[in-house]
């Protein structure tokens, strides 16, 4: 796939004289991402059925982990401002649960998992795994010993005790240990995320809080649940997201639908009163981030619409930040992801540090070009991108321009970019190529004589996901696609950005940032029934900083 930016992206989940309709809406929507889930040591969860909406109009009979009971509101994390959270007693990916680690030193902190059995009797028992975290559970009745864990009988319910240590950091699976072939592909998954009992020094000071300084600055909130993913001064971060991938097989789904239907009203036990469903040959046909496949994975979290898949995935950033990617692969397939931009940085695997065996206190984990996922496996790392290496004013300054935020200083710190001013519009600009034009004769208001020609902006736009210029921000697009250079001063800035495409995927409306097409590098997983676009796919938004990133949503 090109990173080019989308320009027929149409939404199959409706009829099709509806679809430019649901498209206008969908690109007006605010829509972001971060890591929401449910803090505390104490939970208490559900297994039952539901149905997820796909977009092409299916509802697909499911299973999945939920809350018994309603959370405290404070429970939530991160801080929804512009929602109204809500863990129903279903949904896919299950409640994300979010733990402290006890600062070194201290003894382990307990936490306990409750989970009681209300999936169809047929169903037969279920449970919950947690791969590389210390699990004890009395499994003494109405526990049954499993081939991996304590089991839940139907109707019955068993809790696990989780030892997390100071050392448990990190992003870490939970799923079904039970005919988990049949059960996970169901929607028996989700995610625990540990945050560190310590935070370093590094990830308080520096640019990191001059990063913290500038969203303030602009009226961004801090949504990080943490300064750090680990205990590790490299480990710092400035935004994060959490992305579960999986996949769905209907046919599987419709037999187990089915199958429940013919045996409803059995006894748990007693003959014929269990399941048959052939997990082989396996042919998914919907491809999920966070449970919901593109173009409604865009939607806010939360959105009514999918009242048993809450989570989306739709990530922005800054430039400079340091973006905490938080990855796990729920599903039965590999799935090959590539985040166009940059390569990620991989901190750790399932919550294990990736240290060099020559200095402990350095990092040893690779640059991805893709982060594959296999089914089971956690991983974090880290995305960045500051526009360096592209070789022309991002910002479009313009030295002769009448309008102040064409002209804005750039004064380099000891890594080369403008971090000394973190409430201006191009902090953390790239200062080696600051006032480099890149066209040779700009349409608008554009420092001229650089190697390139672009079409007219009125004739050709790159797509709705930004404002059909490539440079950064309202006032660098604005100024590139119709501002004169005798304007009046600041009146580029003064209105909105709407490109020549009439829609923008952005949100707020007058964006105008770098889009990058994050997606599966399998082509059949960004289809939704062979349909594209769908499946794994969504979109980076690099945004300018007078662009609020606003993630309660």
């Amino acid at each position: 796939m090109s990173s080019v930016k989308m320009t027929d992206a149409t939404s199959f989940s409706r009829p099709l004289s509806l679809v430019m309709a649901t498209m206008l809406l969908l690109f007006a929507a605010g829509v972001h991402a971060a890591a929401p889930g449910i803090s505390g040591t104490s939970f208490s969860l559900t297994a039952q059925p539901a149905y997820l909406n796909q977009p092409d109009g299916l509802a697909v009979y499911s299973w999945g982990y939920g809350c018994t009971a309603q959370p405290a509101a404070g429970s939530f994390k991160p801080a929804m401002a512009n929602a109204t959270p809500v863990c129903n007693t279903m949904q896919v990916p299950g409640p994300t649960l979010i733990v402290t680690a006890p600062a070194s030193g201290s003894p382990p902190t307990l936490v306990t998992v409750t989970l009681t059995n209300n999936l169809p009797t047929a169903a037969g028992n279920t449970s919950i795994l947690f791969p590389g975290l210390t699990v004890s559970t009395s499994c003494s009745a109405p526990g049954v010993q499993g081939l991996l864990t304590c089991e839940a009988a139907p109707g019955a319910t068993i809790t696990y005790t989780l030892t997390i240590p100071s050392t448990a950091a990190g992003t870490h699976a939970y799923y079904s240990g039970t005919q988990s072939d049949l059960q996970v592909e169901m929607g028996l998954y989700g995610a625990i995320i540990v945050l560190p009992g310590n935070i370093p020094a590094a990830c308080t000071g520096g640019v990191h809080a001059t990063n913290l300084s500038a969203q303030s600055h602009w009226g961004e909130s801090n949504f990080r649940l943490a300064a750090a993913a680990y205990n590790h001064p490299e480990a710092c971060y400035d935004r994060e997201y959490l992305f579960q991938f999986a996949e769905i097989d209907p046919s599987i789904h419709t037999q187990a639908e089915a199958q429940v239907k013919a045996r409803a009203g059995c006894v748990a036990g007693a003959m014929g009163c269990s399941l048959e469903v052939p997990t082989e040959p396996y042919h998914p046909a919907y491809f999920l981030i966070n449970g919901r496949s593109m173009p409604d994975d865009m939607d806010p979290n939360y959105a009514p619409m999918y009242p048993h898949q809450p989570y989306n995935g739709n990530p922005h950033m800054h430039p400079g930040e340091l973006t905490l990617l938080r990855i796990i692969g729920q599903g039965r397939w590999q799935h090959p992801f590539h985040e166009h931009g940059n390569h990620v940085r991989i901190l750790g695997r399932d919550g294990n540090l990736i240290l060099s065996q020559s200095d402990a206190n350095s990092l040893a984990g690779p640059l991805f070009f893709t982060t594959t996922t296999t089914p089971g496996l956690a991983m974090d790392g880290i995305f960045y991108w500051t526009a360096k290496g592209l070789n022309w004013d991002a910002y479009a300054h313009n030295p002769a321009s009448m309008d102040p935020a064409a002209k804005l200083p750039c004064t380099p710190d000891a890594n080369g970019y403008n971090t000394g001013a973190p409430n201006a519009i191009n902090y953390f600009e790239w200062c080696q190529d600051h006032n480099k034009p890149l066209e040779v004769a700009p349409f608008g208001d554009v420092g001229g004589g650089g190697p390139a020609t672009l079409p007219d902006p009125n004739l050709f736009t790159n797509g709705p996901w930004y404002g059909g210029s490539p440079y950064l921000g309202p006032n660098a697009t604005l100024r590139a696609t119709g501002c004169s250079a005798g304007a009046p001063a600041g009146s580029c800035g003064s209105t909105g950005t709407t490109p020549p495409s009439g829609t923008i995927a952005n949100s707020p409306s007058t964006e105008a940032g770098f889009a990058f097409m994050w997606h599966s590098h399998n082509e059949r997983e960004i289809t939704t029934n062979n349909i594209f676009p769908g499946g794994m796919l969504m979109m980076m938004l690099v945004d300018s900083r007078e662009f609020v990133i606003d993630e309660s949503n």
